[in-house]
């Protein structure tokens, strides 16, 4: 008889409680974990204890959302900023802490990929077009994505998993990387040298992209494999101890 595999339990992150009382996340990324073989586990803001809530998870999904907290990296006001959440905030930054610090195999997408940079110690630009233009558009009135190049650096791990060094993507942010925290390594770039990937050297896998692929990813099998690898890494490491 075939044993099944290991289906490996993937933390997401959801957007924090709205005016409705609900707890929303997009079913995208759902999606995404279950056609790649894994077991999605919502995680809502608000738990008492993040790190014990990291070491029952196989991995872990950061998903997009709207703007961390400038007083979390020295920013300033902007009047851009928007759905500033505290109690998401702390518990995205405490979940990616954990992951860091006991290899937690990670995909961070979008505002997944700033909190990773805030949490190391980098800083974010408060409004793409105030630092970049508008030459290239991460997003398109009023909060819309739009399709963009994204050129992938050789020799990342990005590279390797992707196995493609240019390609278009669904681009949906206003915000970006500024300053890169020590130990990121950036792995891609859209054409106005805006930062679309980094990751972390010497983790199992830590890899935060700022575009969005589970928007395509069910049509588009490149945009897939980056939730693919999350879960085949996760089922390697599944059962092993925590700190």
């Amino acid at each position: 008889m075939t044993t099944a595999p290991y289906a490996p339990t993937i933390g997401i992150t959801t957007y924090g409680r709205d005016a409705s009382n609900r707890f929303d996340c997009p079913a995208e990324y759902v999606d995404a974990v279950r056609r790649a073989g894994g077991v999605p586990m919502l995680l809502p803001p608000g738990e008492g204890d993040w790190t014990d809530v990291a070491r029952r998870l196989d991995g872990l999904l950061l998903t997009g959302g709207g703007d961390i907290n400038p007083a979390r990296y020295g920013g300033a006001a902007h009047p851009s900023i928007y759905a500033v959440d505290d109690q998401r905030d702390a518990a995205e930054c405490t979940l990616m802490r954990s992951a860091i610090n006991t290899g937690l195999p990670t995909l961070a997408i979008c505002r997944g990929m700033q909190i990773l940079n805030v949490v190391l110690g980098g800083t974010l630009h408060a409004h793409v077009p105030d630092a970049f233009g508008e030459q290239v558009r991460h997003r398109v009135p009023p909060r819309e994505p739009v399709q963009h190049r994204v050129s992938v650096q050789p020799g990342s791990h990005l590279a390797s998993l992707l196995e493609i060094r240019e390609f278009d993507c669904a681009s949906w942010h206003h915000q970006a990387l500024d300053s890169i925290a020590a130990g990121l390594q950036i792995s891609a770039y859209a054409p106005d040298m805006l930062i679309e990937a980094v990751e972390l050297s010497d983790h199992p896998f830590l890899v935060a992209v700022q575009w969005h692929p589970e928007l395509s990813a069910a049509s588009d099998p490149l945009q897939q494999r980056l939730f693919d690898h999350l879960v085949a890494t996760a089922r390697n490491a599944g059962g092993s101890p925590r700190r």
